[in-house]
């Protein structure tokens, strides 16, 4: 019984900066705590630790990944399980929606494509999990990730299309006197955009991620300080509904972030391809 009470003050300890938070108390009117508690915080208050917070949950979710991976290629049969047959139906549901967009070159794509969706839907989903954290509530991930969908892009197009081919891409494919005219004009337009397109990607993600999560631990906190009168240690379930729109936004924005980065590799692709 003792060191269940302690467990429960730990917890009331967190949680009471949402609380106040949504009860609009000093703290929240000054920037208090915007999300709900997590593993790290609640058993630790080392600040190394909360800094690389959406770090650890992100390797903690690719190291799931691995071994879910790794377990499915081990003990693969020519007659699938039900383990088996899941991932393989994930698997053929991400192709054929590539293969929609991408065509041929699908099969060619879809490991890295398919991994960025359920990669950036397992860290969206993090937050929604009792303490867990989104890393995606964390602009350096979402950054990271952008980047790294950039340099593939640029290096598909340079690969696909050689470095003077890429260049004609960026020049805005001229093909007569007047396009050659606009090359100056065209140019830079272009750079600036394929620079915008990692920007775009990140704070997209992570503006609606982290928006999600506020949302989430803004109704725990109303539930609570509903309850609290009465020294109740639960509250109203007034977050439920809004975990269920939760789990819609992580799938929609892993899924958009997905559908963008396929686009911007198509469009790096040869023309007369597609």
């Amino acid at each position: 019984m003792g060191s269940l009470n302690n467990f429960y003050c730990l917890v009331t300890t967190k949680l009471a900066p949402v609380m106040m938070a949504a009860s609009g108390g000093e703290e929240g009117g000054h920037g208090g705590a915007t999300h709900l508690p997590d593993a790290i915080g609640l058993f630790s208050d080392s600040h190394v630790l909360d800094e690389w917070k959406a770090v650890i949950f992100a390797f903690f979710i690719a190291a799931i990944f691995a071994f879910t991976s790794l377990m499915a290629y081990r003990k693969r049969e020519m007659i699938p399980g039900p383990f088996q047959n899941f991932m393989e139906m994930l698997v053929e549901w991400m192709y054929n929606f590539l293969y929609s967009i991408l065509g041929k070159d699908a099969r060619q794509y879809t490991p890295f494509l398919g991994t960025l969706f359920f990669y950036i839907l397992a860290m969206n989903l993090m937050g929604i999990i009792p303490l867990g954290a989104s890393p995606s509530t964390n602009v350096n991930i979402t950054a990271s990730l952008a980047i790294l969908v950039f340099l593939y892009a640029q290096y598909t197009g340079m690969r696909r299309l050689g470095f003077l081919g890429y260049l004609h891409h960026l020049a805005g494919s001229p093909t007569d006197i007047t396009g050659w005219c606009l090359v100056p004009l065209m140019l830079p337009m272009h750079i600036i955009g394929e620079l915008a397109k990692p920007f775009s990607l990140a704070i997209r993600l992570f503006g609606n991620i982290t928006g999600e999560d506020i949302l989430v631990a803004a109704f725990v906190g109303l539930g609570l300080a509903a309850l609290s009168f009465v020294g109740s240690p639960v509250g109203l379930p007034l977050n439920v509904p809004f975990i269920l729109l939760g789990i819609l936004l992580s799938t929609i924005q892993a899924l958009v972030f997905t559908l963008l980065s396929t686009i911007y590799i198509l469009m790096m692709l040869p023309h007369g391809e597609h």
